[in-house]
């Protein structure tokens, strides 16, 4: 894999992204999954006015990424995959010299400036080109587990059953303060303790300081391992996931819910009844289909089939381009 903007790639798929965190992942995940060759990954930055208006196109759009974008529209590659509004217009300009273009998430105008729009179906987008999924793409898979366990194998000497805590944070859509936090973390000890096990507990990057230091600061019953920023090390949050006996999600990530859930864990999820909108319909979703369950005192156990959206999507990615 290749990872960079500064050059002509010669990859046959690009993964296209602002170089935040979940779209580098939604985009790349779906490049790598369509199996067409190899995949390369560019990192974006528009200049202003084009930064501010896309993915819509103003004239010179071409130089939007600078120089060496532009130069790469000579040689696009066979599938541009993108996600985020900058991408967006990225794939849109590579459209037009010749790529398949397939943008994740909606980019907030019509779709019919791409070949595909891959789109969670808790954002109510349709069309003719639109694919929709449940939840967000990743590349959670038996194997991605199975080389986390190795990487993480000193969790294998973490008492069972081990209880992953993922955290998020507040958000436009999503209510989470100390006070449901600590609650939280001393109900997960309490089970954790009850059946002599450990706790797994990460962070996320919209995890408040408070909470941060609150669980920096947390002394429970059982062995506990803490990931609560970069001071720390390294994130061990594939580890968790892959050790996890059960995973208890909070409500505001549909990211992490969806990555949870693609394990064969049972997932408890926290902080329903404080979230709205979008993100409340996929939370709705999964637990009518019984994929995950409220939290409760006892976070019981159940049969948990994974749920994996990324190779379906990119088996029909691939079907309706062509590609199969």
């Amino acid at each position: 894999m290749v990872t960079t903007a500064e050059r002509a790639h010669p990859a046959v798929a690009w993964a296209l992204s602002d170089g935040r965190a979940g779209n580098v992942r939604q985009a790349g995940a779906l490049a790598e999954a369509l199996g067409v060759g190899a995949m390369a990954e560019v990192t974006l930055a528009a200049r202003a006015p084009w930064s501010w208006l896309a993915p819509r196109r103003l004239p010179g759009a071409a130089q939007a990424f600078g120089a060496p974008f532009a130069a790469s529209l000579a040689a696009p590659p066979l599938v541009a995959v993108g996600c985020g509004r900058q991408a967006a217009l990225a794939t849109r300009l590579l459209r037009a010299r010749g790529a398949h273009a397939v943008q994740v998430l909606d980019p907030r105008i019509d779709p019919r400036h791409w070949d595909l729009v891959v789109t969670p179906a808790h954002d109510g987008l349709r069309g003719d080109n639109v694919i929709t999924t449940l939840g967000s793409l990743h590349p959670i898979d038996d194997a991605w587990l199975a080389r986390a366990r190795m990487e993480f194998a000193d969790f294998a000497e973490l008492p069972s059953p081990r209880t992953a805590l993922l955290l998020g944070g507040p958000s436009a859509h999503a209510g989470f303060d100390l006070v449901a936090f600590q609650g939280l973390l001393a109900l997960a000890d309490a089970v954790a303790a009850r059946e002599g096990g450990s706790l797994l507990v990460t962070a996320s990057r919209r995890t408040p300081p408070a909470l941060r230091d609150a669980l920096r600061a947390h002394r429970g019953r059982v062995p506990l391992m803490a990931w609560v920023d970069d001071t720390d090390g390294r994130n061990p949050y594939p580890g968790m996931l892959a050790w996890a006996d059960r995973i208890v999600c909070t409500a505001d990530s549909v990211n992490m819910l969806s990555e949870a859930c693609a394990t064969a864990a049972p997932v408890f999820v926290a902080g329903a009844d404080r979230v709205r909108g979008r993100p409340r319909r996929f939370v709705d979703e999964l637990l009518s289909r019984g994929r995950v369950r409220a939290v409760d005192e006892r976070l019981d156990g159940y049969i948990a089939i994974p749920l994996r959206e990324t190779g379906r999507i990119a088996g029909e990615v691939r079907a309706r381009l062509g590609l199969a």
